[in-house]
């Protein structure tokens, strides 16, 4: 029996447009995202790096375009989070233990509160007994060492724990570690639709 629900947030709640941000960043004279770039994006993601070292990696592959420009680009990926998926969270918060778990960095959450504003952000945090962004906790997805410290820490049991992830490199982790897992496709599923899944009794 499931008692428990861990969610991604990009492409479940918050929609993304992964496109939007290749193209504006080529706009700016990246031409490919290589080796280098996908590094400091990994640092960045992990904490290890601070925004400004971050922001300013990428300048060095641009034809010297400004900080904000850059920074304009890389938020150019984060598009609406629609209401009603907040509600249906509200109602699964009433009856299961909920979690966060994201691959995500300081630039995207400051941006993603900026955008829905306190009121939104605070009811949708509020849903969650924690919220587990991996620039705060040094781990990503999908590393069987986070989805442990996240079991470990709240006393879950992984056959009793639901994962919800659009990546099915991170949902195959999570299943190899005991965890009941939805990969859910972008485009043509979406996180209401759970209950049609059958995987909740």
């Amino acid at each position: 029996m499931i008692n428990t629900i861990i969610f991604d947030f990009g492409d479940v709640f918050i929609n993304l447009d992964k496109q939007a941000t290749t193209d504006a960043l080529k706009d700016l004279g990246v031409s490919e995202w290589n080796e280098d770039l996908d590094q400091l994006n990994l640092k960045y993601e992990l904490g290890t790096i601070s925004g400004e070292d971050f922001l300013a990696g990428i300048q060095k592959h641009t034809n010297n375009a400004s900080i904000e420009d850059i920074s304009k680009a890389w938020n150019a990926i984060l598009l609406d989070f629609p209401l009603y998926r907040l509600e249906f969270l509200q109602m699964l918060s009433k009856k299961y233990r909920l979690f966060l778990l994201s691959n995500t960095d300081a630039i995207h959450i400051e941006t993603f509160e900026q955008k829905s504003g306190i009121s939104f952000y605070s009811a949708f945090y509020q849903c969650f007994e924690k919220v587990y962004f991996s620039y705060e906790v040094g781990m990503r997805k999908p590393n069987a060492e986070l989805y442990n410290y996240l079991l470990d820490n709240h006393g879950l049991q992984a056959k009793q724990t639901l994962f919800i992830d659009d990546k099915k490199e991170n949902t195959d982790a999570a299943s190899a570690l005991g965890f009941q897992v939805w990969n859910l496709k972008v485009g043509e599923e979406d996180v209401v639709d759970l209950f049609d899944k059958k995987i909740l009794q």
